[in-house]
């Protein structure tokens, strides 16, 4: 039987572009660009390289987001999953972690697993907790932050490296992973791999399809809210210490003013 992978990506604000929020304190995705989150690349690439070491294997790469999520889709394609999965529904707007873990784990229920693999956190909310919370929904274990990892005979290995010590950890499938950014280097996409994405299905799901109300997700099923937000200062010019025999006072009374020392 085919080992189904699923790996869950999401499409990001640019952390390079002007990036601010909205009248509703949602981020403003209108005004920057946005790309395949860079710490679900490690994912895609952990996906591939399990596949390569199975016998058989298909790689579905699933997101939750606006139309130009299809994007990031395209871009894990183009890196070489075989198929991709779009949930897009106005009511999605605002949802939080819990809503998002939902709607994903009802659409990885409907496209069938036996493995999930995410990133260790996204590059916009870095909360780190969605895929602790997805293996919940699912009801499947969950092997978090491995920097190395591999399937073998119906069982997911893999090592978290601590700053203290190394743990190998293992569980049977199905279950949920996730890979930090000392994983691997993920791959470039080719120029054939490109142009293969744009052969590849997309199938595009609706709250309907999963059976989600859309009071369970979105602004109004949100479980957290932004009170305020207020735009980061501009950054000011720096002060200037001459060293004129003193120079080593005068920098230990700042840094000692800042509060660094």
């Amino acid at each position: 039987m085919s080992l189904r992978i699923v790996v869950c990506v999401k499409y990001v604000p640019d952390a390079t572009g002007d990036r601010h929020f909205a009248d509703d304190l949602t981020v403003d995705r209108d005004d920057v660009d946005g790309l395949l989150s860079e710490l679900d690349e490690y994912a895609v690439e952990q996906a591939l390289q399990i596949a390569d070491e199975a016998d058989d294997a298909e790689i579905t790469v699933l997101t939750v987001g606006p139309e130009d999520a299809k994007d990031a889709l395209r871009k894990a394609l183009s890196m070489g999953a075989d198929k991709a999965v779009h949930v897009e529904d106005d009511d999605l707007h605002g949802s939080d972690v819990m809503g998002t873990s939902l709607v994903l784990a009802k659409a990885i229920e409907k496209t069938g697993y036996d493995l999930v693999i995410c990133g260790m956190a996204s590059t916009d909310g870095v909360m780190g907790v969605l895929p602790a919370i997805l293996a919940e929904r699912l009801g499947v274990p969950q092997v978090t932050l491995l920097s190395e990892v591999s399937v073998e005979n119906g069982t997911v290995k893999g090592r978290r490296d601590g700053d203290a010590a190394s743990e190998q950890l293992e569980a049977s499938l199905p279950a949920v992973v996730s890979v930090t950014d000392q994983s691997g280097e993920a791959r470039y996409p080719s120029f054939k791999g490109i142009m293969a994405a744009k052969k590849k299905p997309v199938e595009a799901l609706e709250l309907d399809d999963l059976d989600i109300d859309a009071d369970e997700v979105g602004l109004a099923g949100a479980w957290t809210k932004v009170d305020s937000a207020t735009e980061r200062p501009a950054r000011t010019a720096g002060t200037i210490v001459k060293d004129e025999g003193e120079g080593g006072k005068q920098l230990a009374e700042f840094l000692a003013g800042q509060k660094f020392i």
